[in-house]
Parts: structure tokens; C-alpha cells; sequence
């Protein structure tokens, strides 16, 4: 205070407590940013196993080729989003949010938005240069995450719109079923297949955002992170995440925490399930039903267990296997529709039964 009464400016103290202070709250909020974001890929390089897209775009970048319409399918999980956007987050820098429209599921998509929102944005001129002189490409980015939703009426609209636009818009279309999409925008793009990421890939990401995050993990969890998640890296990654902020700093993360955090059924229930199956007595099946879904188990989880169970199964010839799967994907159909769970199991056991 003293200094500022004799020379009218605050001390350097001040400025430099403010920026400390500032410093530390942009650190705790990155703190607790779901670690899906916080380790999401910067860059097209940190992209995983993509060898195919990650070529091209690099070609865009670096020697200033032309993108084309772009088509990004594949499981959920394997970094069609993330590339995209670190793609467009490098070609833009900070014109990012000016020349890149991203629509996901939880927009209204329907033809009236395509011929709206998108068209307007889709006129808009773009310069190629940025505001800080660096040259930058001369066209917007339109992504159209889990576009296999859209109906094919807006999918339409959108095929006349990507024809009309093609000189100051680029289409980038991210969908897990290629086939949902219609020939005439699918024929207008480039196609590339997102693979499922492979084991060593996965435990490596993995073990690298654990060893940032000062998370001890115990033996096998890894393991049963990557199994639990179906190779589905986003929710592998939630998994880890939600399993290390129950445990005390210090305590490592068990197998068998993931396994009960993921909803998995035990293995006992399911060979019990069998046994039951096998006797062919409808009383105790129905009872044994009962009592797993009395447990708050998924009906679709027992089913997805049961299907390996029954393909690993050396008693069943090829022909029982056939029926006994395609009676799963009936009753798993039905659950998504929302019928009811323990008729739905009911009916595939006793269809086990029968086979059995």
C-alpha cells in the first residue's frame, strides 16, 4: 500500500500473485476434467492406429492438398471425432469456431435444420489468410458427428447442399453404420474404416494416462479394463477414471472393482445359469431368473456373456449354437425396444432348454 501512496502504480507483487492465482485455477479445473477430454488427441500425429485418414490429413496440412468430403466410420471409441477435430484445430488455429459447425445427436438434425442452419453456414465466404497473416485454407468444415441417425429426407437435403457448397465447404460425416447412410452422399465422400484399437495399443494408452495421473493399478485390472470396454477406448478410459476416484490416494485399482463398477455378471452366475439350463426343469429355471435379476444384473449383459459362453460351448454342435445365438439378438432387439426383462430372458432360456 505504501508503494502505491508514494508512486501510483501497484507493486509487481500484485500482478504476479493475480497471475499465480489464475495459473493454479486453470490447473485445478484441468484437474478435474473427465480425462476422455484432457487426454483427447491435440494433434492429427497423437491419433492412434489410423494410419490410412492420419496419411491424408497430414498431406493437407503440410503440402497444402485439398480435403475432400469426408466419410469417418467404425466402432465407438476408436477417434473419428477426436481426428477430425484435431485435424480442423491445426488447418484453422484460432479461426477454429468460425469456420468448423459441428452438430452431434443431441441436435435437432432434421431436414429443417439441414436446410437452415447448415445451408446458411455453408454460404458463408472464407478468406485464406488468418488474422495473424498465416495463410490458412480458403473453405469451412462442416461435422456431422453420429450422422447415421439423421433421416434420410435431411440426408437428402444435405446431398444437394454438399453439391452446391463444394468450393467453401468441406462435409466431414462421422457414423458408426456406413450402411445407414445414403449411396448418393456415400459415393461424394472418402471413405475410411476407424479399426478397433488392438490390446497393446489399448493397455499402452492406458498405462500412460494412469502413470499421468499418479493412479496405481493393480495386476489384471488393466486387463479387465480393456475386456469390460468391449475395445471401446473412450469408455475404457471413463472406466479407469471412475474406478480411481473411489479409492483412497495411494490404493491401487483391483480387477475385481472394474469388473463390479462395469456391470459385468459374475462368471459363477453365468455357469449356475447353464447348470439350471441343463436340467430342463422349468421351476428352478424360472426361480434361478428371478434371483439374478433380484442381483439388478442387465438382462442385455447376461445375454452378451451367455452368447460367448454358448460359442466356447465343445457339447453344442454348430446348428444348436445357430439357434440359441439368433434368439439372443431377438430378445436383445426386444430389450432395446424396451420390452420387459425377465420375459425376455424366460424366453431365451427356454428356447436353451429346448436346444440343450
Amino acid at each position: 500500500m505504501e508503494g502505491f501512496l508514494k508512486t501510483g502504480k501497484l507493486g509487481s507483487n500484485a500482478g504476479s500473485s493475480g497471475k499465480s492465482r489464475a495459473k493454479a485455477d486453470a490447473d485445478e479445473r484441468r484437474s478435474k476434467a473427465p480425462w476422455v477430454e484432457k487426454y483427447r488427441p491435440k494433434t492429427v500425429e497423437e491419433v492412434v492406429a489410423q494410419p490410412e485418414v492420419v496419411s491424408v490429413l497430414q498431406q493437407v496440412l503440410s503440402k497444402g492438398a485439398d480435403l475432400p468430403n469426408l466419410l469417418l466410420y467404425g466402432p465407438p471409441g476408436t477417434g473419428k471425432t477426436s481426428t477430425i477435430m484435431a485435424a480442423a484445430r491445426q488447418l484453422f488455429g484460432s479461426l477454429y469456431k468460425e469456420r468448423v459447425l459441428e452438430l452431434n445427436a443431441s441436435d435437432e438434425r432434421g431436414i429443417q435444420v439441414i436446410r437452415e442452419k447448415v445451408k446458411q453456414f455453408a454460404q458463408l465466404a472464407a478468406s485464406s489468410e488468418r488474422p495473424d497473416g498465416k495463410k490458412c485454407p480458403g473453405f469451412k468444415i462442416v461435422i456431422l458427428d453420429e450422422a447415421d441417425s439423421m433421416t434420410k429426407q435431411a440426408q437428402s437435403a444435405l446431398r444437394r447442399t454438399m453439391e452446391r457448397e463444394s468450393k467453401s465447404t468441406r462435409f466431414c460425416l462421422v457414423c458408426n453404420y456406413v450402411s445407414r447412410i445414403i449411396e448418393p452422399i456415400t459415393s461424394r465422400c472418402a471413405k475410411f474404416r476407424f479399426k478397433p484399437l488392438s490390446k497393446e495399443q489399448l493397455i499402452g494408452r492406458l498405462e500412460m494416462i494412469a502413470k499421468e495421473e499418479g493412479v496405481a493399478v493393480g495386476d489384471g485390472a488393466i486387463e479387465a479394463v480393456i475386456t469390460t470396454s468391449g475395445g471401446d477406448l473412450r469408455r475404457a478410459i471413463t472406466c479407469l477414471q471412475s474406478c480411481s476416484r473411489l479409492k483412497n490416494k495411494g490404493l491401487p485399482v483391483e480387477k475385481g472393482e472394474v469388473v463390479e463398477l462395469m456391470g459385468v455378471v459374475p462368471g459363477n452366475w453365468i455357469h449356475k445359469l447353464l447348470e439350471v439350463t441343463a436340467t430342463k426343469n422349468y421351476d428352478k429355471v424360472d426361480a434361478f431368473v428371478n434371483n439374478i435379476l433380484l442381483e439388478a444384473y442387465s438382462a442385455s449383459q447376461i445375454m452378451l456373456q451367455l452368447h460367448d459362453r454358448i460359442l466356447d460351448k465343445d457339447d453344442l454342435n454348430d446348428e444348436s449354437k445357430a439357434v440359441v445365438c439368433e434368439k439372443i439378438a431377438i430378445c436383445m432387439a426386444a430389450l432395446e425396444r424396451g420390452a420387459d426383462e425377465y420375459l425376455q430372458l424366460m424366453a431365451l432360456v427356454c428356447t436353451m432348454m429346448y436346444v440343450f
